[in-house]
């Protein structure tokens, strides 16, 4: 039935032409965004999600500066690590030739006195973008991740430990006591540090000085070969009824054999000769010599504050200072050795951060990017289809007229 009032042919058509304008229009707008979802309209579910990853990618932006500024301000105090241990071998070869008896201990001072400001002047300038690690000041924490759980973003650190490469605030407190068997008979010497040399088969004592008073933050270690154990004085030592040398001393025992040195056994004793508060070293027979160095650091006294009571007047005191200078050098290769392993870190997680950025970008891609290709073959498509939904329109809007013709 054909009908003036209502022409259902045309109704159809314009419906048609509708639909394929708005799908041309939604494919024109792909290509001229390059998104398919562009909008939380198109897609609510997978906008959200993009929308949140994009967040995501931007704060790895920040944690990669993070981490960049980071990387530079460890490498700047590891380097200083690494130049303060060759200055000190350098002081080291000095102290060796003040071993000797015929030597000009003047010029060998004087030397030594050069190098030890040449470390001052390495350790006060270490510093990136102000921050010094090396100097006696604190650590720092560097940013490293952003990670995202169901409770939200959590942001994660990568801890920074200063290492105290400075020589100020010492108090000489001739903690030490050694007495050390040589020929039949005794050598004994009072100081804050010691060096000697225990033969395979014999032993060599030292002992705390129960005289001076240790406080908190006082440390006392021991460096046998290239190990280092040591014991700081903690508050509660001092608040104790123990004698305060004695904990320590126990402590410095505790810490010296879980160095396990094969062939190597202390024994504490609360009194005896030297002193009181003694640790014999025993080095079983058949086995090689064993070099044996003590070192007391005042409370908060810088790392190589021994540096300051430093003396090569006599052999005697060069054999000394030879101890002391091994342990400030085990003092600044542990330094660096422990500025190297968080800077590797840190380089770690940023060649991680920048992969995973890119990962996180490609996925945020599949998501929400327009495949260009089958884009433009459907643009072509619903374009030949509006051409031809035209059409029909025009030929449904006709038929109406072919009514005049029974009326003529």
């Amino acid at each position: 039935m054909t009908s003036l009032l209502t022409n259902n042919g045309a109704m159809v058509a314009l419906q048609t032409l509708k639909s394929v304008n708005a799908s041309l229009s939604e494919t024109q707008g792909q290509i001229s965004t390059g998104k398919k979802v562009d909008n939380a309209k198109q897609n609510a579910a997978v906008w959200a999600i993009s929308k949140t990853m994009e967040s995501d990618v931007n704060g790895f932006k920040a944690v990669q500066e993070s981490l960049s500024l980071g990387e530079s301000t460890v490498a700047v105090a590891r380097q200083a690590s690494e130049t303060v241990t060759d200055l000190l071998g350098e002081i080291k070869t000095r102290i060796a030739s003040a071993t000797g008896e015929n030597v000009d201990r003047t010029k060998l001072t004087n030397e030594i006195n050069s190098l030890k400001e040449q470390i001052g002047s390495v350790v006060g300038a270490a510093q990136f973008n102000g921050l010094n690690l090396v100097n006696g000041g604190g650590g720092t924490s560097v940013l490293s991740s952003l990670d995202r759980a169901g409770s939200g973003v959590s942001a994660e650190t990568i801890a920074v430990a200063a290492q105290d490469l400075s020589q100020a605030d010492y108090a000489a407190k001739n903690t030490f006591s050694t007495t050390v068997a040589v020929g039949g008979a005794s050598v004994s010497t009072a100081a804050d540090a010691f060096s000697l040399t225990v033969d395979a088969g014999s032993n060599a004592s030292i002992g705390l000085n129960g005289t001076d008073t240790l406080v908190e933050g006082d440390s006392v270690s021991i460096t046998i070969g290239d190990r280092t154990a040591s014991y700081t004085v903690t508050a509660s030592d001092v608040t104790g009824s123990s004698d305060v040398a004695e904990i320590a001393a126990q402590g410095l025992k505790a810490a010296v054999d879980n160095l396990g040195i094969t062939g190597l056994t202390v024994e504490y004793a609360a009194s005896g000769t030297p002193a009181s508060d003694q640790l014999t070293f025993n080095v079983a027979g058949g086995g090689q010599d064993l070099t044996i160095s003590g070192q007391f650091k005042n409370a908060g006294s810088g790392g190589l504050a021994a540096l300051e009571t430093l003396s090569i007047g006599t052999p005697a005191d060069a054999r000394t200072a030879l101890g002391t200078i091994e342990t400030l050098i085990n003092t600044t290769i542990n330094a660096g050795a422990a500025f190297g392993t968080v800077e590797n870190r840190i380089s770690i997680q940023k060649d991680f951060v920048s992969g995973l950025s890119d990962s996180v970008k490609s996925g945020i891609g599949a998501l929400v990017d327009a495949d260009m290709e089958e884009t433009s073959a459907r643009l072509q498509a619903l374009q030949v289809q509006q051409q031809l939904a035209t059409q029909s329109l025009s030929i449904a809007n006709q038929g109406p007229q072919q009514l005049l013709s029974l009326f003529r």
